[in-house]
């Protein structure tokens, strides 16, 4: 889904329309936090930040619309923010699936699955079991909506999307890197142009 959010407003050639998708997708995160759809919040939300996207030229309010919605997942003091949101959603809910399989992940290596020879380390399998229980508690509850087709045939299967090498080529089509300009060193009242341009020559060899 990530790819395929980029894909879209990269794709698009004036300023205009760009803008307008990525205030559309701002809209879809709303409505996304507000059905406690994390995974797909999260997913769009990585689109609008990724760095093609997001060195582009935006409008102001546009920019400060984003950054509120990139603090729900602030990496800061393990995702507390996120946790918090999380513990507090009500059901239907879906997580955050690349913070679950990360803390899984986390568990698996810190800890040893033996204590000694012969001697479960039964605290590793609590945490592991307390995760995996979540997940089973979120999958009891669905969300009631009507089939459309006409949305279902927009996004597919979110396969129709570009590379991150063919994404930077658009957004560099789009906005070019700026190269700095070399610094010019020109002689002065007290500098004679024999010193200017020997010291035009070091920096030549420095720079070399």
């Amino acid at each position: 889904m990530s790819f395929w959010a980029r894909t879209i407003i990269l794709n698009q050639t004036k300023p205009q329309e760009r803008e307008k998708l990525l205030n559309k997708f701002i809209r879809i995160m709303r409505h996304l936090r507000k059905l406690n759809n994390f995974n797909s919040y999260l997913a769009v939300l990585s689109a609008l930040d990724s760095a093609p996207v997001r060195r582009l030229e935006w409008q102001r309010q546009t920019s400060e619309g984003l950054q509120e919605y990139c603090r729900l997942i602030d990496s800061s003091s393990s995702f507390r923010t996120y946790r918090e949101a999380l513990a507090e959603a009500t059901q239907p809910c879906i997580p955050y699936l690349g913070l679950i399989l990360q803390d899984l992940t986390f568990i698996h290596l810190g800890n040893q699955d033996e204590l000694a020879p012969g001697i479960i380390n039964f605290r590793k399998r609590w945490q592991q079991f307390s995760i995996l229980d979540t997940m089973r508690r979120f999958k009891q509850s669905q969300y009631q909506f009507q089939r459309d087709d006409e949305v279902i045939r927009l996004i597919g299967r979110f396969d129709d999307y570009l590379s991150e090498e063919a994404l930077w080529g658009l957004s560099l089509s789009i906005k070019p890197r700026q190269h700095r300009a070399r610094r010019q060193i020109t002689p002065t009242e007290d500098q004679s142009p024999t010193t200017a341009n020997d010291q035009s020559s070091e920096d030549t060899v420095e720079r070399t």
